[in-house]
């Protein structure tokens, strides 16, 4: 039987039932959605294509073979970072507004493709999905004893803090014009695509220990 902590949660926090099905799948689907269209896109590039000295921008902008591939993969990875923030109740409010709004941001990014000589409007947008991503982790922790370990504040600092120096060393690659500037970027993007994911997973096995626990400790009849 369920224990009454575990119905309720405690110190404030929602019960980590209220991650949704669908919050797990958009969660999910969203580092396979950027591996796969990644992949898609350098593939369909001419053969003389870099993907380790070009950003994954150049994937979607003018010029870009089969840019459409890449700008749809923004599109939908933004999607599922909008709904994975809605599903994640258990999290800081503060740290799923985050989310949600990087989400949108990678939406517009793929609105604005960057061109020859750059694009401001582009930039901004990208800039914005880069800090969100980033910073949500550090919003949306919980604390007290039964907070999903993704969502403790050693957690969320922790993650933070990794995630600003892959951002960082995209942006010293891309600022010396480095060898290394796609890789550092397809780093730092995969690694905060895949935090939700973390975070989700997080919630639902901490879901389970305590039912395992208070079936354990339930007296026979």
């Amino acid at each position: 039987m369920r224990n009454a902590r575990d119905a309720s949660g405690v110190s404030g926090v929602p019960d980590v039932r209220d991650v949704p099905w669908w919050g797990t799948v958009s969660s999910a689907a969203a580092p396979v959605l950027l591996v796969t269209g990644l992949t898609a896109a350098a593939k369909l590039q001419p053969p003389k294509f870099d993907a380790f000295n070009n950003t994954v921008s150049s994937l979607a902008g003018e010029g870009a073979s089969y840019s459409w591939v890449m700008t749809l993969t923004f599109v939908v990875v933004g999607l599922c970072d909008v709904l994975t923030g809605l599903a994640l109740r258990v999290a800081a409010l503060g740290g799923r507004l985050a989310l949600i709004g990087a989400g949108a941001a990678g939406m517009l990014v793929a609105a604005f493709p960057t061109h020859l000589g750059g694009s401001a409007v582009h930039a901004v947008w990208a800039g914005i999905g880069f800090a969100g991503t980033i910073l949500w982790p550090v919003f949306a922790m919980r604390r007290g004893p039964d907070v999903p370990w993704a969502l403790r504040p050693s957690t969320c600092l922790s993650i933070t803090v990794t995630l600003a120096l892959l951002t960082l060393w995209f942006a010293a690659e891309q600022a010396t014009r480095g060898a290394h500037m796609g890789l550092a970027e397809r780093t730092a993007g995969l690694a905060q695509a895949l935090w939700p994911l973390i975070v989700v997973v997080s919630c639902r096995l901490s879901r389970t220990a305590p039912e395992v626990a208070g079936d354990l400790l339930e007296p026979e009849h």
